[in-house]
Protein backbone atom coordinates (compact mmCIF):
# COMPACT_ATOMS: atom_id res chain seq x y z
CA UNK A 1 0.00 0.00 0.00
CA UNK A 2 2.84 2.40 0.83
CA UNK A 3 4.38 1.78 -2.59
CA UNK A 4 1.21 2.46 -4.60
CA UNK A 5 -1.10 4.89 -2.78
CA UNK A 6 -2.78 6.17 -5.96
CA UNK A 7 -4.15 3.60 -8.40
CA UNK A 8 -5.83 3.94 -11.80
CA UNK A 9 -7.44 0.80 -13.21
CA UNK A 10 -8.63 0.50 -16.81
CA UNK A 11 -11.04 -2.29 -17.69
CA UNK A 12 -12.13 -3.48 -21.11
CA UNK A 13 -14.51 -5.95 -22.68
CA UNK A 14 -12.49 -8.94 -21.50
CA UNK A 15 -13.74 -8.34 -17.96
CA UNK A 16 -17.43 -8.49 -18.84
CA UNK A 17 -16.98 -11.32 -21.35
CA UNK A 18 -16.73 -13.71 -18.40
CA UNK A 19 -20.24 -12.66 -17.38
CA UNK A 20 -21.54 -13.69 -20.81
CA UNK A 21 -21.42 -10.37 -22.67
CA UNK A 22 -19.82 -10.76 -26.08
CA UNK A 23 -16.94 -8.44 -26.87
CA UNK A 24 -17.37 -5.99 -29.72
CA UNK A 25 -14.19 -7.26 -31.34
CA UNK A 26 -12.99 -10.78 -32.04
CA UNK A 27 -14.51 -13.65 -34.04
CA UNK A 28 -17.74 -13.71 -32.03
CA UNK A 29 -17.92 -9.95 -31.50
CA UNK A 30 -21.08 -7.92 -31.66
CA UNK A 31 -19.96 -6.12 -34.79
CA UNK A 32 -20.27 -9.41 -36.67
CA UNK A 33 -23.25 -9.00 -38.95
CA UNK A 34 -23.00 -5.20 -38.75
CA UNK A 35 -20.40 -2.80 -40.01
CA UNK A 36 -19.12 -0.49 -37.31
CA UNK A 37 -20.09 2.37 -39.61
CA UNK A 38 -23.73 1.20 -39.51
CA UNK A 39 -24.26 1.10 -35.74
CA UNK A 40 -21.61 3.19 -33.97
CA UNK A 41 -21.12 6.52 -35.74
CA UNK A 42 -23.07 9.79 -35.77
CA UNK A 43 -23.54 9.28 -39.51
CA UNK A 44 -25.17 5.89 -38.92
CA UNK A 45 -27.62 7.45 -36.47
CA UNK A 46 -28.56 10.09 -39.03
CA UNK A 47 -28.85 7.56 -41.85
CA UNK A 48 -30.77 4.73 -40.12
CA UNK A 49 -31.77 5.64 -36.60
CA UNK A 50 -34.08 2.63 -36.27
CA UNK A 51 -31.18 0.21 -36.81
CA UNK A 52 -28.92 2.00 -34.33
CA UNK A 53 -31.62 2.22 -31.67
CA UNK A 54 -32.51 -1.47 -32.15
CA UNK A 55 -28.87 -2.52 -31.88
CA UNK A 56 -28.46 -0.88 -28.47
CA UNK A 57 -31.93 -1.94 -27.30
CA UNK A 58 -30.77 -5.52 -27.88
CA UNK A 59 -27.55 -4.90 -25.93
CA UNK A 60 -29.59 -3.44 -23.06
CA UNK A 61 -31.91 -6.46 -23.07
CA UNK A 62 -28.95 -8.85 -22.91
CA UNK A 63 -27.44 -6.87 -20.04
CA UNK A 64 -30.48 -7.59 -17.89
CA UNK A 65 -29.74 -11.34 -18.09
CA UNK A 66 -26.14 -11.32 -16.78
CA UNK A 67 -24.49 -10.73 -13.42
CA UNK A 68 -21.13 -9.34 -12.21
CA UNK A 69 -18.35 -11.90 -12.08
CA UNK A 70 -15.41 -12.45 -9.74
CA UNK A 71 -13.34 -9.71 -11.37
CA UNK A 72 -16.07 -7.10 -10.96
CA UNK A 73 -16.60 -8.11 -7.34
CA UNK A 74 -12.88 -8.04 -6.54
CA UNK A 75 -12.49 -4.55 -7.99
CA UNK A 76 -15.51 -3.38 -5.99
CA UNK A 77 -13.90 -4.77 -2.86
CA UNK A 78 -10.69 -2.88 -3.63
CA UNK A 79 -12.73 0.28 -4.19
CA UNK A 80 -14.38 -0.14 -0.79
CA UNK A 81 -11.25 -0.98 1.19
CA UNK A 82 -8.51 1.04 -0.50
CA UNK A 83 -8.21 4.24 1.54
CA UNK A 84 -5.87 6.10 -0.80
CA UNK A 85 -6.60 7.42 -4.28
CA UNK A 86 -8.30 5.03 -6.68
CA UNK A 87 -10.07 5.53 -9.99
CA UNK A 88 -11.67 2.76 -12.04
CA UNK A 89 -12.02 3.73 -15.70
CA UNK A 90 -14.00 1.37 -17.87
CA UNK A 91 -14.34 1.19 -21.62
CA UNK A 92 -17.39 -1.00 -21.11
CA UNK A 93 -20.89 0.40 -21.48
CA UNK A 94 -22.51 -2.19 -19.19
CA UNK A 95 -23.31 -1.55 -15.52
CA UNK A 96 -21.66 -4.62 -14.02
CA UNK A 97 -19.05 -2.63 -12.09
CA UNK A 98 -21.79 -0.61 -10.39
CA UNK A 99 -23.87 -3.68 -9.68
CA UNK A 100 -20.84 -5.27 -8.04
CA UNK A 101 -20.48 -2.19 -5.82
CA UNK A 102 -17.78 0.01 -7.40
CA UNK A 103 -18.23 3.72 -6.66
CA UNK A 104 -15.09 5.52 -7.88
CA UNK A 105 -15.87 4.84 -11.53
CA UNK A 106 -15.86 6.60 -14.90
CA UNK A 107 -17.56 5.19 -18.02
CA UNK A 108 -15.40 6.78 -20.68
CA UNK A 109 -17.43 5.33 -23.57
CA UNK A 110 -20.89 5.98 -22.15
CA UNK A 111 -23.51 3.68 -20.69
CA UNK A 112 -26.16 1.36 -22.10
CA UNK A 113 -28.59 2.31 -19.36
CA UNK A 114 -28.38 6.00 -20.10
CA UNK A 115 -29.90 8.27 -22.75
CA UNK A 116 -28.37 11.34 -24.35
CA UNK A 117 -30.64 14.14 -25.51
CA UNK A 118 -29.67 15.60 -28.87
CA UNK A 119 -31.63 18.76 -28.07
CA UNK A 120 -30.06 19.77 -24.73
CA UNK A 121 -27.13 17.29 -24.32
CA UNK A 122 -28.50 16.07 -20.97
CA UNK A 123 -27.67 12.53 -19.90
CA UNK A 124 -30.40 10.67 -18.03
CA UNK A 125 -30.91 7.12 -16.72
CA UNK A 126 -32.73 4.82 -19.12
CA UNK A 127 -33.50 1.21 -18.33
CA UNK A 128 -36.38 0.71 -20.74
CA UNK A 129 -36.56 -1.88 -23.47
CA UNK A 130 -37.08 0.50 -26.40
CA UNK A 131 -35.60 4.00 -26.67
CA UNK A 132 -37.55 4.39 -29.91
CA UNK A 133 -39.45 7.40 -31.22
CA UNK A 134 -41.53 9.84 -29.25
CA UNK A 135 -39.89 9.53 -25.83
CA UNK A 136 -39.41 12.88 -24.14
CA UNK A 137 -36.20 14.09 -22.56
CA UNK A 138 -36.74 14.33 -18.77
CA UNK A 139 -34.64 17.53 -18.70
CA UNK A 140 -35.89 19.67 -21.58
CA UNK A 141 -39.03 17.79 -22.63
CA UNK A 142 -38.02 17.46 -26.29
CA UNK A 143 -39.70 14.42 -27.85
CA UNK A 144 -37.97 11.96 -30.14
CA UNK A 145 -34.51 13.38 -29.49
CA UNK A 146 -33.08 10.68 -27.22
CA UNK A 147 -30.21 8.52 -28.49
CA UNK A 148 -28.08 5.86 -26.79
CA UNK A 149 -25.58 7.49 -24.44
CA UNK A 150 -22.73 5.73 -26.21
CA UNK A 151 -19.55 7.44 -27.39
CA UNK A 152 -19.61 6.76 -31.11
CA UNK A 153 -16.48 6.52 -33.22
CA UNK A 154 -15.35 10.06 -33.94
CA UNK A 155 -16.77 11.45 -30.67
CA UNK A 156 -14.79 12.49 -27.60
CA UNK A 157 -14.83 10.03 -24.67
CA UNK A 158 -16.24 11.29 -21.39
CA UNK A 159 -14.25 12.85 -18.53
CA UNK A 160 -10.89 12.85 -20.28
CA UNK A 161 -9.57 15.73 -18.18
CA UNK A 162 -10.28 13.85 -14.95
CA UNK A 163 -8.77 10.66 -16.38
CA UNK A 164 -5.61 12.41 -17.56
CA UNK A 165 -5.19 14.09 -14.19
CA UNK A 166 -5.53 10.76 -12.39
CA UNK A 167 -3.03 9.10 -14.75
CA UNK A 168 -0.47 11.82 -14.13
CA UNK A 169 -0.87 11.42 -10.36
CA UNK A 170 -0.96 7.61 -10.36
CA UNK A 171 1.64 5.46 -8.64
CA UNK A 172 0.20 2.31 -10.22
CA UNK A 173 -1.68 1.86 -13.50
CA UNK A 174 -3.43 -1.45 -14.13
CA UNK A 175 -5.07 -2.52 -17.40
CA UNK A 176 -7.48 -5.46 -17.32
CA UNK A 177 -9.10 -7.25 -20.24
CA UNK A 178 -8.51 -4.69 -22.97
CA UNK A 179 -7.11 -5.16 -26.46
CA UNK A 180 -4.95 -2.06 -26.42
CA UNK A 181 -5.94 -0.98 -29.93
CA UNK A 182 -8.59 1.68 -29.20
CA UNK A 183 -7.38 5.20 -28.49
CA UNK A 184 -7.26 7.22 -26.35
CA UNK A 185 -7.45 4.35 -23.80
CA UNK A 186 -4.59 2.52 -25.52
CA UNK A 187 -2.33 5.46 -24.69
CA UNK A 188 -3.07 5.51 -20.95
CA UNK A 189 -0.12 3.24 -20.15
CA UNK A 190 2.26 5.64 -21.88
CA UNK A 191 0.97 8.62 -19.92
CA UNK A 192 1.07 6.79 -16.60
CA UNK A 193 4.51 5.33 -17.19
CA UNK A 194 5.97 8.65 -18.37
CA UNK A 195 4.68 10.25 -15.16
CA UNK A 196 6.39 7.61 -13.03
CA UNK A 197 3.73 4.99 -12.37
CA UNK A 198 4.40 1.27 -12.21
CA UNK A 199 2.31 -0.42 -14.91
CA UNK A 200 0.63 -3.83 -14.85
CA UNK A 201 -1.38 -5.62 -17.52
CA UNK A 202 -3.75 -8.50 -16.82
CA UNK A 203 -5.19 -10.02 -19.95
CA UNK A 204 -6.17 -13.32 -21.49
CA UNK A 205 -3.62 -12.61 -24.24
CA UNK A 206 -0.98 -9.90 -24.53
CA UNK A 207 -2.46 -6.63 -25.80
CA UNK A 208 -1.00 -4.66 -28.68
CA UNK A 209 0.74 -2.44 -26.14
CA UNK A 210 1.91 -5.17 -23.77
CA UNK A 211 5.58 -4.24 -24.21
CA UNK A 212 4.85 -0.87 -22.62
CA UNK A 213 3.96 -2.45 -19.28
CA UNK A 214 6.47 -3.18 -16.54
CA UNK A 215 4.61 -6.38 -15.69
CA UNK A 216 2.16 -8.64 -17.51
CA UNK A 217 0.01 -11.46 -16.17
CA UNK A 218 -1.85 -13.80 -18.50
CA UNK A 219 -5.12 -15.56 -17.84
CA UNK A 220 -8.84 -15.00 -17.19
CA UNK A 221 -9.74 -11.78 -15.38
CA UNK A 222 -11.94 -13.76 -13.01
CA UNK A 223 -8.83 -15.50 -11.69
CA UNK A 224 -6.15 -12.83 -12.04
CA UNK A 225 -8.00 -9.85 -10.59
CA UNK A 226 -9.14 -11.45 -7.30
CA UNK A 227 -5.60 -12.74 -6.70
CA UNK A 228 -4.11 -9.32 -7.38
CA UNK A 229 -6.63 -7.59 -5.11
CA UNK A 230 -5.74 -10.00 -2.32
CA UNK A 231 -2.08 -9.01 -2.78
CA UNK A 232 -2.92 -5.31 -2.68
CA UNK A 233 -5.05 -5.61 0.45
CA UNK A 234 -2.70 -7.96 2.31
CA UNK A 235 -0.98 -5.06 4.08
CA UNK A 236 -4.32 -3.85 5.43
CA UNK A 237 -4.54 -6.90 7.64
Amino acid sequence: MADHPNIVILTGAGVSAESGLATFRGPDGLWEGHRVEDVCTPEALARDEALVQRFYDERREKLASVEPNAAHRALARLDAEWKSGLLLVTQNVDDLHERAGSKRLIHMHGELRSALCRACSARSPFAGADMGEGLACPECGAAGRLRPDIVFFGEMPYDMEAIDRALMEADLFVSVGTSGNVYPAAGFVQTARYCGAHTLEMNLEPSLGSTLFHESRGGPAGELVPAWVEEMLADLG
